[in-house]
């Protein structure tokens, strides 16, 4: 009986261990980066030839809630005439987007 509650217990841990949220500067580094930049100002070619925002500009930062950064890094994003700037990130939980929107926020100066 006590093989089977360690058993269970280490499934548990570990089961527990891959459904957290990988870490938010890493989710950053592999999936925003590369337009975005790793200190958010948007400066990297693609983030030039796609208009990737200064998230390091406080007045850009509070005209984007954090449910239309959410949603962008979710489902993507398109300008107003249908052209796709960002697509849907993927395999990533929406912890994990929380988790980019928290660390997009550090940006700011």
């Amino acid at each position: 009986m006590k093989k089977i509650i360690l058993f269970a217990s280490v499934v548990g841990f570990a089961a527990a261990l891959a459904a957290s949220a990988a870490d938010p500067k890493d989710n950053w580094s592999t999936s925003c980066a590369r337009c975005h930049g790793a200190d958010g100002k948007g400066q990297t070619n693609m983030g030039k030839k796609l208009g990737a925002k200064d998230y390091s500009d406080a007045s850009v930062q509070s005209a984007l809630t954090d449910d239309a950064a959410f949603k962008a890094i979710k489902e993507g994003f398109k300008t107003s005439d249908g052209k796709t700037v960002m697509r849907p990130a993927a395999n990533l939980s929406d912890e994990d987007i929380k988790g980019l929107v928290t660390y997009m926020r550090t940006f700011k100066k």
